[in-house]
C-alpha cells in the first residue's frame, strides 16, 4: 500500500476493512472524500453521523438556524443543553466527538444563488435535506451545472421519499425536475408544524441518505439513479417507483429552457 493507517485508525475502521468491497483502498477513498450535509435537521443528522463514524474525511455543514426545543424529538445531533446554539456549531461538536478523524466545515449561512456555487464547487457530493423547495431547486440546478452527485430526501407525517441524481452522468440520469418541473403552489404541501413527523423516519431516510454517499464514493452496489424509495413507516414498506428522463425537462432535455440558476420565492414550508 501507498498509505498506512494509524493503529487507532484500523481499530475503528476494522469492519469496513475486512470487508472485500470496502478494504483498505475503500477506507482510503473515505478519508480522502469531501461531503456536503446541507441542513443539520431530521435529515442531515443522521447522514452526519454517520458519514462521520464511516470515516469520511472532510464534511461541510450548512444549517443558518438555531437548536430548538421542538428539533429534539428527531434532530440526534444535537441535546438540550445545546438549545440557542447555531446548528452548524452543535453538529461540529457531535462528529469530532465521535471521530477526531473527519474535518468538519461549517457554513453558517443560508443558501442562495449568489453563494450556492461556491459553497457546493468543492465537496465530491451533497446531501439536500433542506425543509424548502425554493432551496431544494436551487440546489438540484447548481449540482446539475457542476456535475455532482446529489441525493434528495423528503420526509413528512409517516413517509420518507429518497432518489441520487448522478450528474456526473448527465445523459443517463434524470433530475429532480423531470419529477418536479417547478416548485409548488402555496399551501399544496403542509410543513412539519401543520401535519406533524415521527422523528424515527427521518433517523431512516438520513440514514439511507448516507449510504447512497458511501456507494457512490466507494463505487460499489447500485445507486438509486432513475428511482425513487418510498417508504411508509405505518406499514413498514418500501417502494420502488422508476424515475425517467424527462424528453421536454426545462433542465437536461436536449432544449432546455432553464441555463442558468433561478431562485424562487419561499412559496411553501416543508420543514424537516
Amino acid at each position: 500500500m501507498s498509505f498506512q493507517f494509524t493503529e487507532e485508525q484500523i481499530k475503528r475502521y476494522s469492519r469496513h476493512i475486512i470487508l472485500p468491497e470496502v478494504g483498505g483502498k475503500g477506507q482510503k477513498k473515505l478519508l480522502d472524500s469531501k461531503v456536503l450535509v446541507i441542513g443539520a435537521g431530521g435529515l442531515g443528522s443522521p447522514s452526519l453521523y454517520y458519514l462521520a463514524a464511516a470515516g469520511v474525511g472532510t464534511l461541510g455543514i450548512v444549517d443558518f438556524d438555531v437548536v430548538d426545543f421542538s428539533n429534539l424529538q428527531r434532530q440526534i445531533l444535537h441535546s438540550t443543553d445545546r438549545v440557542g446554539m447555531p446548528k452548524v456549531e452543535s453538529a461540529k461538536k457531535t462528529i469530532q466527538a465521535l471521530n477526531p478523524d473527519v474535518n468538519v466545515i461549517a457554513h453558517n449561512e443560508k443558501i442562495h444563488k449568489n453563494n450556492v456555487m461556491d459553497i457546493i464547487k468543492d465537496y465530491d457530493i451533497v446531501l439536500d435535506g433542506s425543509d424548502n423547495f425554493p432551496t431544494r431547486f436551487l440546489i438540484n440546478d447548481a449540482c446539475f451545472f457542476l456535475g455532482k452527485p446529489l441525493v434528495s430526501a423528503a420526509i413528512l407525517r409517516f413517509e420518507g421519499q429518497l432518489t441520487t441524481f448522478d450528474y456526473r452522468d448527465k445523459n443517463n440520469s434524470p433530475c429532480y425536475r423531470c419529477l418536479f418541473p417547478e416548485p409548488p403552489p402555496p399551501g399544496l404541501v403542509p410543513s412539519c408544524q401543520e401535519a406533524g413527523l415521527l422523528g424515527v423516519v427521518g433517523g431512516i431516510m438520513g440514514t439511507l441518505q448516507a449510504n447512497e454517499a458511501l456507494k457512490l464514493i466507494l463505487d460499489i452496489g447500485e445507486p438509486l439513479v432513475g428511482k425513487l424509495l418510498v417508504f411508509d413507516a405505518l406499514h413498514t414498506e418500501f417502494n420502488v417507483v422508476k424515475l425517467r428522463k424527462d424528453k421536454g425537462c426545462p433542465l437536461c432535455s436536449e432544449n432546455p429552457k432553464i441555463k442558468e440558476l433561478v431562485e424562487y420565492e419561499q412559496a411553501c414550508d416543508v420543514r424537516f
